[in-house]
């Protein structure tokens, strides 16, 4: 078991880890969830020994890492997978971990087949790619076969196939009875992946509760109702039932309307007895992304730009789009606010000069002899069938008339 009391760091007046406390117990994935900056490295660090904490304390098993006997056999960690040396082999780095803990050099290959590098396990680091290292590090926190696992970011870089395989693998571990302690940004798939949820944002705990408890205490389940489309008077006889059942409907922009309050046999029961047909009758509950985006918008610490960011409905730089209703935890549609205004800094293009192919003018028609305006061999072609119009001729350009010469005085007559 890992457990974190009041721990604490502090790099000069910056606090990365505030207070922390918690427990991971065996046989469960306890996943471990953050905004960057909240100081998830940072407390897998100090539970490794590998950063002194300012306060409090973390033990693995009862003892700081660093008074753990035989840790590579008690403890495995993958928190950097790059931290290999890339002139050596795949083989040749696990054995010598192997050799400095005295562990058999036979549970090398185990691992090697275990994590499928066997047919790479004397081709050199430095060619791996992104998911080839991660196996490596994986292989490595496995080395010892311990009974506790700490991961960090294990499936970066893996494809589906491997992503599959490490989560199976975590399951597995944790049936066995092993304690299993994984950070990730992957929703997805921490949703497949935990039984337990550890959130901490700036460095504080924000939640401690299994996943499911956790969907149920930060999100918010509706029922998403169709009426006949033809037919608007259904739904509205249906949302004045529902309003004074108790519950709320608010409309979408595809015209079914978020029902919230009521169960869905509620629901069906108030439109039978409405006499109102229904075409849609379905349940919506919340993802984990959408529970973890609202616990932790106030914890954010690098926020994208106004706008862009998932920060949620209503965010700031989202411009509401009208008879929409947003949906917690996923971006508004429609532009950013102000987006669309000019840019009050913009400056002029000094090279910018007005001809044939000069940008038209906003909201006017396009210039003469433009390109994209006219009967051209740029233009649209016209429909099957019909000949194409054509154009009026254009007169012969003028030579320019040569300037008068102008009459210069004489010297004398200037006297």
């Amino acid at each position: 078991m890992i457990e974190a009391v009041g721990l604490t760091k502090r790099y000069g007046p910056r606090t990365a880890v505030a207070d922390l406390s918690f427990r991971v117990r065996p046989g469960t994935v306890t996943g471990f969830l953050g905004p960057n900056g909240s100081g998830k490295s940072t407390t897998m660090r100090m539970i490794l020994g590998l950063d002194t904490p300012t306060a409090g304390r973390a033990t693995i098993g009862g003892r700081p890492f660093r008074g753990t006997p035989h840790a590579a056999r008690q403890v495995g960690a993958l928190l950097d997978a790059k931290a290999v040396h890339g002139g050596r082999s795949a083989r040749a780095h696990l054995l010598s971990l192997a050799q400095l803990s005295g562990i058999p050099a036979g549970r090398v290959d185990e691992v090697l087949a275990l994590v499928g590098l066997q047919d790479v396990a004397h081709r050199r680091a430095k060619g791996f790619s992104l998911g080839m290292g991660q196996r490596l590090g994986i292989a490595a926190a496995l080395l010892g076969d311990p009974q506790v696992l700490l991961f960090d970011e294990p499936v970066n870089g893996l494809d589906p196939e491997g992503i599959l395989w490490v989560r199976n693998l975590m399951r597995r571990l944790a049936a066995e009875g092993r304690t299993v302690f994984v950070s990730s940004h992957l929703m997805s798939e921490m949703a497949l992946t935990a039984d337990h949820l550890i959130v901490i944002g700036r460095g504080r705990l924000l939640a401690d509760m299994p996943v499911t408890d956790f969907i149920s205490a930060h999100s918010a389940d509706f029922a998403r109702v169709r009426t006949p489309d033809g037919e608007p008077e259904q739904r509205e006889k249906l949302t004045a039932a529902i309003a004074e059942a108790g519950g709320a409907a608010a409309p979408e922009a595809d015209g079914a309307l978020r029902v919230t309050g009521l169960p869905l046999p509620r629901i069906s029961d108030l439109a039978h007895t409405a006499g109102v047909r229904l075409w849609e009758l379905s349940p919506h509950q919340a993802s984990l992304e959408e529970a973890y985006m609202r616990m932790t918008q106030g914890a954010v610490d690098y926020r994208s730009a106004a706008g862009y960011g998932p920060q949620g409905a209503g965010a700031p730089g989202y411009a509401p789009v009208p008879g929409q209703v947003p949906v917690p935890g996923q971006p508004p549609a429609g532009p950013p606010a102000g987006m669309s205004a000019p840019n009050p800094y913009a400056q002029p293009d000094p090279y910018a000069q007005p001809g044939p192919y000069a940008a038209p003018a906003p909201g006017g028609p396009p210039p003469q002899g433009h390109p994209y305006g006219g009967p051209g061999p740029y233009a649209a072609p016209p429909p099957y069938g019909q000949q194409p119009p054509t154009a009026p001729p254009v007169p012969p350009a003028q030579p320019p008339a040569a300037p008068a010469d102008p009459t210069v005085p004489h010297p004398q007559d200037a006297r």
